[in-house]
């Protein structure tokens, strides 16, 4: 047997042996055995402890790749947390789970992230002077009206730039005054402030505005005694609410009289009026598409003391506002262009006020209605304004009678006599040119 395994037999060897019960050397098969067991028992014993040898060397150093640092165990933190015995894997495959997985806390299971709210978004609705989107806190702000000095030593006024409606009219002198309208904007600065006249007091009502003025012509006053409880207006008066006004050093008196925004907003509260859903039937719709506006245009108005101008620029579709004194007109507040998005110019009968002071202070027919233009997306439309009431709002109308939609943003309403010249040029229409479009005028 031990020959055959090393291959050294002779044919037919085995078949002899068998027959003659001995071996090529003579031994009978027994004494053969007898003689190699020893042999093979140690070389099986040597083999069995090498093989041990070698699967202990391979066991430890596959545990010591295989194993995560700091850690007693290659299964989960769930395992290794419970103490448990992870199940046995082939070396390749524990190796590649210990380079998968994480090492686990050394406190236990990680624990789950709590996840975080996605703040939702702001719903904004339009300010109902302005068409502008605003949050739903500043859409029912209360309106505050303010009267507005005009007089050179005036000028720059504060506040425009954050009035959702501006108007202008003649008073005595030919001196012209502002009554600036903030409702969805908080301003900074406003002023110079100066004193009430009855057809400012009119616009007002039509939003029964608080309104703040310094005084006023004795047919203003006897009017807001009566009637400056909410029945037309709050009644804000400086000589009663001084301390929500002061006086600057820079200017001189009466053209140094000024309040903030700050301010006006506690005038809501201590007038008695309350914020609230606005109704206003002005309608306001997008800018038009840079295709369909002019280039150039303007509008010419004239009081005694101040002449008016305003150029319709085409980009921002806005109308800088010119006026005596000044190239651009600017807020003194801000520092930014006065440059409202709609300018509508009415025309008005306005007379002598004879309330015995001898100032030649005027009154208007404010109720009823006249001629306007209407000028937005830098063209005019030549139609009318109405108003039917004390409280009721002025509307205006095209020439078909319908309301004319205005563009979001700022209004200015320039109030003129019925005597008064206006002027407007049109802008020209534009072409596209080559390589870029819609600069071309006709």
């Amino acid at each position: 047997m031990l020959r055959r395994a090393v291959g050294s037999t002779v044919p037919g060897a085995d078949e002899h042996a068998s027959r003659s019960g001995r071996t090529d050397r003579g031994e009978t098969p027994d004494e053969a055995s007898g003689r190699v067991e020893p042999v093979s028992r140690v070389a099986v014993a040597g083999l069995a402890v090498l093989a041990i040898l070698a699967g202990l060397a391979f066991g430890m150093f596959t545990a010591v790749l295989g194993a995560p640092t700091g850690s007693h165990a290659a299964g989960s933190g769930h395992v290794a947390g419970s103490g448990s015995t992870p199940p046995s894997v082939a070396p390749n495959e524990a190796s590649a789970t210990a380079a998968a997985s994480p090492p686990p806390s050394a406190s236990g299971p990680a624990a789950t992230p709590t996840p975080v709210p996605t703040p939702s978004p702001i719903s904004l609705v339009p300010a109902p002077l302005t068409g502008r989107l605003v949050t739903p806190e500043a859409a029912i702000r209360h309106p505050i009206a303010v009267m507005i000095d005009d007089l050179s030593p005036a000028r720059p006024q504060s506040g425009f730039s954050a009035a959702s409606i501006v108007w202008q009219a003649p008073a005595e002198g030919g001196i012209p005054r502002y009554m600036m309208v903030f409702q969805e904007n908080i301003p900074t600065d406003v002023g110079p402030v100066r004193s009430s006249r009855y057809y400012y007091i009119a616009w007002a009502a039509e939003l029964r505005a608080v309104y703040a003025h310094a005084g006023g012509s004795p047919q203003a006053l006897a009017t807001l005694r009566n009637q400056g409880n909410g029945q037309l207006v709050f009644n804000a008066d400086e000589f009663r609410w001084g301390g929500s006004f002061h006086r600057i050093s820079t200017r001189f008196a009466p053209h140094n009289l000024y309040t903030t925004g700050k301010e006006l907003r506690a005038l809501v509260r201590a007038t008695g009026s309350v914020d609230g859903t606005i109704k206003w039937p002005w309608k306001f719709g997008p800018d038009a598409p840079m295709a369909q506006r002019p280039a150039g245009g303007r509008i010419e108005v004239s009081y005694l003391a101040n002449a008016i101008r305003y150029d319709y620029d085409r980009i921002t579709n806005t109308y800088l506002r010119s006026v005596t004194t000044e190239k651009k007109q600017i807020d003194a507040a801000t520092k930014q262009l006065v440059a409202p998005k709609n300018v509508i110019v009415m025309l008005m009968q306005f007379g002598p006020l004879d309330d015995g002071s001898h100032k030649h202070r005027l009154e208007a027919n404010v109720i009823g209605s006249g001629r306007a233009w209407i000028s937005t997306n830098g063209i005019t439309i030549k139609g009318t304004w109405k108003k039917t009431a004390l409280t009721s709002p002025t509307r205006f109308f095209d020439s078909k009678g319908k309301p004319v939609v205005l563009t979001v943003g700022q209004t200015f309403v320039q109030v003129m006599k019925t005597t008064d010249v206006v002027k407007f040029v049109a802008g020209k229409p534009v072409l596209p040119m080559d390589g870029w479009p819609g600069v071309r005028p006709i």
